[in-house]
Formats: structure tokens, C-alpha cells, sequence
């Protein structure tokens, strides 16, 4: 699919409030609503829009730690990497999960209630998994950037 100046608008717009009105929306990247409406609905379609979600503040309901694993697995080979990824998904505490190169295999971003949140992840999730060689967990002070917008030139 070819994504065209205005269709980068509107996925600009989208990402900063994918509530904005359609009316509104149509009259920001100047087209009609029903030609926006039928751009959207492209737009997800051919899967570049792949979901809409409300960003919840984790420590307005009570997860207050988010914690940053690194993941070293025991040896490189494409099937422990298979099995360990169908875990991270059912890991209701892992925010986000990324494959990545260098010293570490996976690096996990978890959030949890406190440190006994964590301890049970680590028991129930990392301990078990008999392909990991280690585990390093790094605590975050303070979150300075967060944002779920991919940058887009109009």
C-alpha cells in the first residue's frame, strides 16, 4: 500500500487522538468525511493502523514499578526462541517484548504492583524456562519519554 501525504496526516492526527470526530478530522487534513472515513478504513484494512487503545496510567491502578530484563538464553537456536517467546505473550506483566542483538537475546519491559509483583514473574515465567542463562533487571527511577507515535513526515 502507498501511503500519501494525506493519509500520513491523518495517521499523524490519529496517533495523537484516534477519538477526534470524523467531521473533524476530514476538515484537519481537508477532505470530505466521507472520503476521510473511506481513507481510514484503508488504513486499517491494509493493516497499517493495526489497533485502536486507551494508554492507561499504570500508577493510578496500582502497577507502580516498571522494570527493564534483559534476557540471555542458553543457546541461539530459532525453537528456544519460539518457546520463549509464546511465554513472554502470555505474561500479563510484559508491557513489551523485543527480540534484539548484542549481549542479550529478548529485553523485556515489565510493569507490576511492587517488588513481589516482580519476584512471582520471575518465578513463575523466567526461573521455569530451562533455556535462559540469565537474567539481568534494571529498576526505572522515572519515566522521561513515553510515547506510542511512530514520527511521519506530512
Amino acid at each position: 500500500m502507498k501511503i500519501v501525504r494525506v493519509d500520513r496526516k491523518i495517521l499523524i492526527a490519529l496517533q495523537r487522538n484516534n477519538r477526534i470526530p470524523n467531521l473533524e478530522l476530514a476538515e484537519l487534513v481537508r477532505l470530505s468525511p466521507p472520503a476521510c472515513l473511506k481513507r481510514v478504513k484503508r488504513l486499517r484494512e491494509e493493516g497499517v493502523i493495526i489497533g485502536d487503545v486507551s494508554i492507561i496510567n499504570p500508577k493510578l491502578v496500582g502497577s507502580t514499578m516498571t522494570l527493564i530484563v534483559s534476557v540471555e538464553m542458553e543457546r541461539d537456536r530459532a525453537d528456544i526462541y519460539q518457546v520463549f517467546r509464546k511465554s513472554i505473550l502470555k505474561a500479563p506483566e510484559v508491557t513489551q517484548s523485543y527480540q534484539i542483538s548484542g549481549s542479550y537475546d529478548f529485553m523485556l519491559v515489565v510493569t507490576v504492583k511492587d517488588i513481589q509483583g516482580y519476584e512471582q514473574f520471575v518465578e513463575r515465567v523466567l526461573r521455569t524456562d530451562l533455556n535462559i542463562r540469565k537474567f539481568h533487571t534494571s529498576v526505572s527511577l522515572w519515566t522521561v519519554k513515553f510515547s506510542t507515535e511512530i514520527e511521519l513526515e506530512e
